[in-house]
């Protein structure tokens, strides 16, 4: 089966001038952010944050007449700072154009980055 989007590394994915919404989130994140550089800028301190370990549920519906494909998975790993587990599921809908991502619409569990994090107005 081919590929419905090609590329190197994560980034490589994303069309150049790629749409991405954030839905769903937490407070301070932006809603919106527009063109792989900006999404590659926004996620370079991810790390210094969070440490990604895992993922798995993977579920896929593609509708091959749209070409937009629904994904819904999870993520497990811990929050650099204070050392919690980080579980966190999603829901994403992605639009395909010539074998690129041309809009991340993105729903997260804000709860669970919260839990890894600390709730806002905690001490840090």
């Amino acid at each position: 089966m081919d590929p419905l989007a090609v590329g190197e590394h994560f980034f490589d994915l994303l069309a150049e001038g790629v749409m991405v919404e954030y839905v769903v989130t937490v407070p301070g994140y932006p809603r919106q952010v527009r063109g792989r550089r900006a999404v590659a800028e926004l996620y370079r301190g991810y790390g210094d944050a969070m440490v990604l370990t895992g993922g798995d549920g993977l579920a896929v519906h593609h509708d091959t007449a749209t070409s937009v494909v629904v994904l819904g998975y999870a993520v497990h790993g811990c929050a650099v700072r204070t050392g919690n587990a980080y579980d966190d599921r999603f829901v994403s809908v992605l639009t395909v154009e010539g074998r690129r991502v041309a809009r991340w619409r993105d729903c997260l569990d804000p709860v669970a980055v919260f839990r890894a994090l600390g709730w806002p107005g905690e001490a840090r």
